[in-house]
């Protein structure tokens, strides 16, 4: 039975072996990029020294865990990540949505063409040039809404002292320079819908609205919460570019600003600690990993159609 299986599987082998041949570089590729370099988690439990390197660098166990959670930021910086990219999914997700619909529903295919483009541009922008066009527009000396407000007689507000309206703008940043391209996946989907649905639907005395709710959300639900599920699969993982090139290394936004990423690129930086900043990675990977497992278990219970795996 088992000499069965293996000359069947060698068989399928010989019988594949061109499409094997193309797969190979896809997979040399993850081998190389993706898992080989996994292999460095060790640094998590080292002491690391350029003499030694990765693996000759002596072991120092939990020492490098003990630090980061006794430093009393582990929880103010996992608060922030999770905090943010939960109102960064929904907030994206349903602003996403509404704007591919409202894109279909338009009758002009220029003008839809050019609010999509028009749309789309942010994100092609990089985050340095957001966060120089961010400080253009809230610096207390030159920006431009503190201009508006001295000239209707108001006073200038400190945006930069100020850390309660950093959650606000940060949001809104990240919400404008997505929205375009979120927008084209949910786009795709309806687009993607049978005419005939609607044509049946209109037929039956439905409106635009009904149209909406009835038949556009409940058809393009599974693209959703496929969408969904791969954003909560990096709800610990913070946008560095984001929060880096907004806040910089402004210590005063830090309560409110502070996430995983940027505390882990300043451990490395400031103290080149590449123990603690690989125990920090670590620590958020693994995270990210149990929130994909968890989710995607709840998801299964209620339609396993819409499960990643």
């Amino acid at each position: 039975m088992k000499g069965n299986r293996v000359k069947g599987f060698f068989k399928k082998f010989y019988l594949y072996r061109v499409f094997l041949v193309m797969l190979l570089p896809a997979v040399l590729y993850t081998l190389i990029f993706s898992y080989y370099p996994m292999t460095g988690i060790v640094l998590a439990f080292k002491k690391y020294n350029y003499n030694g390197g990765i693996w000759g660098s002596p072991w120092n166990g939990l020492e490098n865990f003990e630090f980061f959670f006794s430093s009393g930021q582990a929880g103010l910086v996992t608060r922030n990540t999770v905090l943010y990219n939960i109102v960064f999914i929904i907030l994206n997700a349903v602003v996403q949505i509404a704007v591919a619909i409202l894109l279909t529903e338009l009758t002009s295919k220029v003008y839809r063409k050019v609010t999509q483009s028009l749309m789309f541009l942010p994100y092609f922008i990089s985050w340095v040039i957001v966060g120089i066009m961010a400080f253009n527009i809230f610096s207390s000396d030159y920006g431009f809404m503190n201009n508006i407000i001295t000239a209707l007689g108001g006073e200038k507000v400190l945006f930069y002292t100020t850390p309660e309206i950093w959650p606000f703008i940060i949001v809104f940043f990240n919400l404008w320079k997505n929205i375009g391209y979120g927008s084209v996946m949910y786009l795709a989907a309806i687009m993607g819908i049978d005419t005939s649905i609607y044509e049946a639907a209109t037929i039956d005395g439905a409106n635009v609205f009904q149209r909406i709710f009835h038949v556009t959300i409940p058809m393009i639900m599974p693209t959703t919460v496929i969408l969904l599920l791969l954003s909560v699969g990096g709800i610990f993982k913070g946008n560095f570019d984001l929060f880096y090139n907004l806040v910089g290394s402004n210590g005063l936004l830090y309560n409110l600003t502070d996430v995983i990423d940027t505390l882990t690129f300043r451990a490395l930086i400031s103290s080149n600690n590449f123990g603690m900043a690989s125990a920090i990675g670590l620590y958020q990977s693994l995270l990210c990993f149990i929130t994909v497992v968890a989710v995607n278990k709840l998801v299964s219970l209620y339609d396993k159609d819409y499960t990643l795996f």
